[in-house]
């Protein structure tokens, strides 16, 4: 369940309603597919990371949203496993290169742990604060950034690895 204090720092930061709504859609999603996954979750952590995922979205809408997002999450003093997810929350993941070429920090905005995965997959599912299929984010994916890009080999494999840790 999530609760006013949940939400305490997407309003302290000034999140629109419609941010507030699509973060309680992607921490719903995110704790519904961990209730089914094979091994253990820090369900803390992972409602932490997924309900603040976008609080960057507060200063800005743009692609690095989610640097914005981390930078607030330090100075409010969240807890460094909480800053990975926000950071890593991007589409399916950004590697150094792609990083650079698009004008952000110099480093990989890869989720790695579960959660942040799990957060990443979650969001990826979200069209607003309605959750959509697979196949329907995917050809979303596909008519926003192109058929050929790399992401969406990293959204597939993205869905292939949390598809392999349901029961």
């Amino acid at each position: 369940m999530i609760s006013e204090k949940d939400l305490k720092y997407l309003k302290q930061t000034g999140c629109s309603e419609s941010v507030i709504r699509h973060s309680i859609a992607v921490t719903e999603e995110a704790l519904k597919i961990a209730a089914k996954v094979k091994f253990t979750i820090d369900l803390d952590l992972l409602k932490a990371g997924a309900i603040n995922h976008d609080i960057g979205r507060s200063r800005t809408h743009d692609l690095d949203h989610f640097v914005a997002g981390a930078e607030i999450a330090r100075e409010l003093g969240f807890e460094e496993k909480v800053i990975n997810i926000i950071e890593r929350h991007i589409g399916a993941g950004i590697p150094r290169e792609e990083a650079v070429t698009l004008g952000l920090p110099d480093r990989d905005f890869i989720p790695g742990t579960p959660e942040e995965i799990l957060v990443a997959y979650a969001d990826n599912l979200a069209r607003g604060d309605v959750i959509v299929s697979f196949e329907d984010a995917l050809e979303g994916f596909r008519s926003r950034i192109g058929r050929d890009h790399p992401a969406i080999d990293r959204f597939t494999e993205m869905h292939e690895k949390v598809q392999s840790w349901l029961r």
